[in-house]
């Protein structure tokens, strides 16, 4: 689980004991509570793009309902809600997962409600 990027006042701590060659990485690691492997990032990142700011989310992978099938997605479900996962991916017609079409369902603000006797679920829009 990845956690807050460390700040820049820790960052510059660190390379000034780097560049005094005083303490090996781990020493330095050990006095400011981080791992000798994020130094050695630290220390390659300042050498290759001169900058020891926090790197940016790499990003992922793209949803594979988009645009205007994420705008058929909506129509479909407000007007079917007891609709399912499958029956939404066969409407559809995406080379999509059951998966992708929830993370699409979640992102318009759709949820599942689940129907008191157990029978289907109905999806609800909060």
């Amino acid at each position: 689980m990845k956690g807050k990027a460390y700040s820049i006042d820790l960052r510059e701590k660190v390379l000034k004991e780097v560049d005094k060659k005083e303490s090996t990485t781990s020493e330095i690691a050990i006095l400011f509570n981080v791992s000798s492997r994020w130094i050695s990032k630290l220390i390659h990142q300042r050498r290759t793009t001169g900058s020891i700011a926090p790197l940016g989310h790499g990003g992922g992978r793209k949803s594979k309902i988009q645009g205007d099938d994420l705008k058929k997605l909506e129509k479909l479900v407000l007007s079917q809600p007891d609709i399912t996962l499958k029956e939404i991916l066969e409407e559809l017609d995406v080379d999509a997962s059951i998966m992708a079409v929830h993370r699409a369902l979640k992102k318009l603000g759709f949820c599942r409600e689940k129907k008191r006797s157990g029978n289907l679920n109905r999806i609800d829009h909060t």
